[in-house]
């Protein structure tokens, strides 16, 4: 099974702290490499990830509060310099657009790639990027500017060939495609082999939710049903609960809740509150509701499986 896992290079909310770096992930799937936000030194855990700025091929903006998107233009500038020529495509809220445009007027001339921008509406659950084998969807969120979250989703999968059946039927390459589609097989002799006996079931599809800033949002378990993992702001902890509202925020229970009502396999929490100084609080509200829940922490490594 091919790779599927979100690197954590900050997980911190709005006020620097000493402990966690503003808000932005990494998702490899498949072989790309996306980000997701891109708060002030986003590139700096780049470099501490080791992972090669050129594979970056799209950032995904959840909303435009500095600590989710500050270290964009910087990152921009950065990739220039090392000369970059692939294109990088930057999904963001539509008011975005002009306020990147000035950046890169200003800051950015001369670089030897397209900076390619695509506006999202982040009132509505909509696929907003597609390849051959996978789909990135807005997830509608509540907070106090427009702000979504995103879906990373496999597309199905074709099912394993069995290697023994395909020898021993001296099955030629031309046809094993045909196979995986779904087609029998018929020996020189005339017998139809049954393509349940040539192929074993296809690898599930996984999937991964990203719900960056919200207050909490009971409707969003639908839109995230069985996910594989989810990862949901938890800035504050039970206790706090009225602060959170105030600020559109979630708590640590709430974002457990969420988990438990989607039917989730796994919760990361994130987005913490500088006011703590440990998480442990946030982990033990979270698991009351939900028990498969985990604290990020700057360069923890999860696997979607």
């Amino acid at each position: 099974m091919q790779p599927f896992k979100v690197t954590i290079l900050g997980c911190g909310s709005a006020l620097p702290t000493l402990k966690h770096y503003s808000s932005s992930q990494l998702v490899e799937i498949r072989g790309k490499v996306f980000m997701v936000d891109c708060g002030e030194g986003t590139q700096l855990q780049l470099r501490k990830a080791h992972v090669h700025f050129n594979k970056v091929s799209a950032v995904f903006i959840s909303h435009l509060h500095g600590d989710h998107c500050f270290g964009l233009i910087g990152m921009i500038s950065t990739f220039g310099m090392l000369g970059r020529t692939a294109p990088l495509h930057i999904y963001a809220p539509q008011e975005m657009e002009p306020l990147l445009k000035l950046q890169l007027d200003m800051f950015c001339q001369g670089l030897d790639y397209q900076v390619t921008f695509h506006a999202v509406d982040t009132a509505l659950d909509k696929i907003v990027y597609e390849d051959k084998s996978l789909t990135v969807t807005t997830l509608p969120l509540n907070h106090r500017v427009p702000c979504c979250g995103y879906l990373f989703k496999e597309k199905e999968k074709l099912p394993h060939l069995r290697r023994d059946m395909i020898d021993y039927y001296e099955i030629p390459i031309s046809q094993r495609d045909n196979i995986k589609n779904g087609a029998d097989w018929t020996t020189p002799d005339g017998d139809v082999i049954a393509n349940h006996l040539l192929t074993t079931p296809a690898d599930p599809a996984r999937s991964y939710a990203y719900c960056s800033d919200t207050k909490y949002k009971p409707a969003l378990a639908r839109l995230i049903e069985n996910v594989n993992m989810l990862y949901h702001e938890s800035t504050y902890c039970d206790a706090d609960e009225k602060r959170a509202a105030l600020y559109f925020h979630s708590t640590a229970g709430q974002a457990a809740s969420i988990a438990a009502k989607a039917h989730v396999q796994k919760l990361l929490l994130g987005h913490f509150s500088a006011r703590y100084d440990n998480e442990q609080q946030i982990l033990a509200d979270a698991q009351k509701v939900f028990k498969n829940a985990f604290l990020c922490n700057e360069m923890c490594v999860f696997e979607v499986e």
